[in-house]
């Protein structure tokens, strides 16, 4: 990244002109010298890292508008270039957000593919636009269609407890897909081994924006399990997270949260000491379990959000079901995109909102982005503070 490489040659010399005037001023021995400028040198770096956030891991922070473009699209160039001509006509729209399961990006145990991922970044960057990355460990199988492979088939091995499992929906037990087994601490060592490879990768490249998990919703599991095996499941992805962050110190990670209602409160509490982006699967504004605020039970996560505005980046995502209907049951109101807008906006207080690129409904989402108010702003209109959890935030 070029900002942190500039002020990196900048703290340089700032040490050496220190390092030059202390010898001229106070000559030493050559017995002396190596630990004298080595007191100088610990000395500058502190005082310059103290006095100039800006050295101190600055995070790429680019809010506003990007498209999550849909799975099988990603590797079609019709499709593709159609997608970049919107991106140009559209100055709100800051770039795409694309989905890639585990299985996509790692091929076989420790080979790994990211051609597609380095050519839509390269043609992102092309145009000035920026690439978020989601790397799913949970798959949906809508009815009567197939869904992409979620794992790496050496997962499905004794010793990864099978990669996954199957779930259904509450009260059913229909098929609905599949979530990793990241209870077990052997599929967690995988799973930050692929952040770890991408983050050496992607990091410092200025326009590979953001990287992130989907939902926390765990779904049923088909096949009976011992309840200690939640804990750990959401244990672990704290821990992933927290390997995250090191692995992209000067990129925004995300994690998406949704349910279940007990563990919100401590996990969004972790996802901000790490200093990890808060997002959801949804924009919902009249879904009961994401608005939930009875007395004595667990809150939903939306009145999560404005408490965390300010400090941790907010991110929702705008879904298919969402253009539908204001509840995930159909029992709510078609909503304008203009609705959507401004519950992102003024409830969820976003900074990053990522349009599902729904052909039905996504031209008017381009409408209300090339409105004059949301056009000529940088950040369509949203908020574009640096979050405290970042030392500080480099265009």
């Amino acid at each position: 990244m070029k900002s942190v490489y500039t002020n990196f040659k900048i703290l340089i010399k700032v040490q050496n002109d220190i390092i030059s005037s202390f010898k001229s001023s106070f000559p030493i021995t050559a017995g002396q010298k190596q630990h004298s400028v080595g007191i100088v040198l610990v000395f500058t770096i502190s005082m310059f890292l103290f006095s100039h956030n800006t050295i101190a891991n600055p995070v790429k922070w680019h809010p506003g508008h990007y498209c999550t473009i849909l799975g099988l699209g990603k590797n079609d160039p019709k499709y593709m270039s159609q997608v970049y001509n919107e991106l140009k006509a559209t100055p709100a729209l800051r770039g795409i957000q694309i989905r890639y399961f585990w299985a996509e990006l790692e091929t076989a145990k420790g080979e790994y593919d990211f051609t597609s991922i380095d050519q839509r970044l390269a043609e992102l960057a092309a145009i000035g636009k920026r690439l978020v990355i989601q790397v799913q460990t949970k798959s949906f199988i809508p009815k009567g269609k197939p869904t992409g492979k979620l794992v790496p088939d050496y997962l499905k091995a004794n010793e990864y407890d099978g990669g996954e499992f199957a779930y259904s929906s509450h009260g059913s037990t229909e098929l609905r897909g599949y979530n990793i087994a990241l209870w077990n601490s052997h599929v967690q060592d995988r799973l930050v081994e692929l952040f770890r490879v991408m983050g050496e990768r992607y990091n410092s490249h200025p326009y590979f924006e953001g990287i992130g998990m989907i939902e926390t919703a765990y779904g049923e599991p088909i096949v009976s399990q011992p309840g200690n095996l939640r804990v750990k499941f959401y244990d672990n992805l704290i821990s992933v997270h927290q390997k995250m962050r090191s692995y992209f110190p000067n990129t925004m990670t995300i994690q998406e949260v949704n349910y279940p209602h007990s563990i919100l409160a401590s996990f969004v509490g972790r996802l901000k000491e790490i200093g990890t982006a808060l997002s959801g699967p949804d924009v919902f504004k009249d879904e009961p379990g994401l608005n939930r605020n009875m007395r004595n039970a667990p809150r939903g996560i939306y009145h999560f959000y404005p408490e965390l505005s300010g400090i941790i980046p907010l991110a929702p995502q705008v879904m298919h079901k969402n253009y539908m209907n204001t509840r995930n049951d159909g029992a709510g109101s078609v909503p304008t995109v203009a609705e959507i807008f401004a519950f992102a906006r003024d409830n969820l207080k976003s900074n990053y909102i990522f349009w599902t690129r729904n052909p039905k409904y996504y031209s008017k989402v381009l409408e209300l982005l090339n409105e004059p108010d949301i056009a000529k702003d940088p950040f369509g209109g949203l908020s574009s503070i640096c979050p405290k959890a970042y030392m500080s935030c480099v265009d």
